[in-house]
């Protein structure tokens, strides 16, 4: 399934995501956007697919990899991986790779958009969160002391290979997590979508491809046409993309990031939305739908203060009143 995201303003940034099981084989046929290519991944992941792909690419790749987890994702991380790119003699008419999740996606992303002054990056995910979220759009960027994504930069991907058979490596936590921004898809855009997961939900979670291929394409098509419209959330609809995530940065930074993306979004979700069958969904799935003990609402408000979505004092918050539509309020 190849999936056409059209950006055309000053310059053609338009690029294909392909979704298609084994697809991680046929990557090195199809790049064409570099002389030499630097995939960074994470640790777990560099041992896993990081490895086997530079392999496959030859001479012409390097691995470059850093601590796995959301604790690495800040301007150390980053400079210490530019520093090892310098050192092997990339240059601007390189290009990097971006394997694994989304804080590898995000990290990659950020070095690509700086790395003398810019050069080009593939987005290659293999969680399920960065498949149906974060390696479409052209986000990126890194966390900070006060808070989560502060510091970062708009750079879209020159393509985006989704191999959904990756998630079979993927642990079943992990995978979960991942679920949370497919619900909110349904949530923000597509009531069908919403109905096909909880209609299938157990098939999904056992990685049936069909339905898993199918909730993969939808996340994407919606985020693409979000994106189209309102590539640097200028117009306000992009920003229905973060239901759930105002609250959900705040509950990660306030638990040190022991609680996953996916899990604290699950969390703020529930707190803007008043159907009830969001709720039952996300148990059914395994999310958590409280705020933890021991977290207070004014410690939620403190962190949100810092938010960088917020308008001048005004905090803007993603509500979604009846499944299928949401509204900034």
């Amino acid at each position: 399934m190849i999936i056409p995201v059209k950006l055309k303003k000053k310059e053609d940034r338009s690029y294909k995501i392909i979704v298609e099981d084994g697809l991680i084989d046929r990557i090195p046929s199809l790049l064409n956007y570099g002389v030499r290519y630097a995939v960074i991944a994470d640790s777990k992941v560099g041992k896993l697919y990081g490895q086997k792909l530079v392999k496959r690419l030859g001479k012409k790749a390097k691995l470059f990899t850093f601590p796995h987890g959301e604790r690495s994702k800040n301007l150390f991380t980053v400079e210490a991986l530019c520093k090892k790119m310098l050192k092997e003699n990339f240059d601007r008419h390189d290009c990097i790779i971006a394997l694994g999740g989304g804080v590898t996606g995000d990290i990659a992303g950020f070095v690509s958009s700086i790395y003398m002054r810019g050069i080009p990056y593939v987005q290659v995910p293999t969680s399920l969160l960065a498949m149906v979220d974060s390696s479409v759009g052209g986000k990126t960027g890194v966390d900070m002391e006060e808070g989560k994504n502060l510091l970062g930069t708009f750079l879209q991907p020159k393509a985006v290979y989704i191999d959904p058979l990756l998630l079979k490596t993927l642990p079943k936590k992990h995978f979960v997590n991942g679920m949370a921004e497919v619900v909110k898809y349904g949530c923000i855009k597509s009531k069908s979508l919403f109905r096909y997961i909880s209609k299938n939900y157990e098939k999904i979670l056992t990685l049936e491809p069909k339905p898993l291929n199918k909730i993969i394409v939808q996340s994407c098509k919606i985020k693409r046409d979000i994106v189209e419209k309102d590539e640097h959330e200028k117009l306000g609809l992009r920003m229905c993309l973060n239901f759930g995530h105002t609250i959900g940065h705040a509950i990660e930074k306030l638990t040190d990031y022991t609680i996953l993306h996916g899990e604290a979004v699950a969390i703020g979700m529930v707190q803007m939305c008043r159907d009830k069958r969001l709720t039952e969904l996300l148990k059914k799935i395994g999310l958590p739908t409280k705020i933890p003990k021991g977290i207070k609402k004014s410690h939620i408000l403190e962190v949100i203060k810092k938010d960088k979505k917020k308008k001048g004092k005004k905090i803007m918050h993603v509500l979604v009143k009846k499944i299928g539509k949401a509204i900034l309020k």
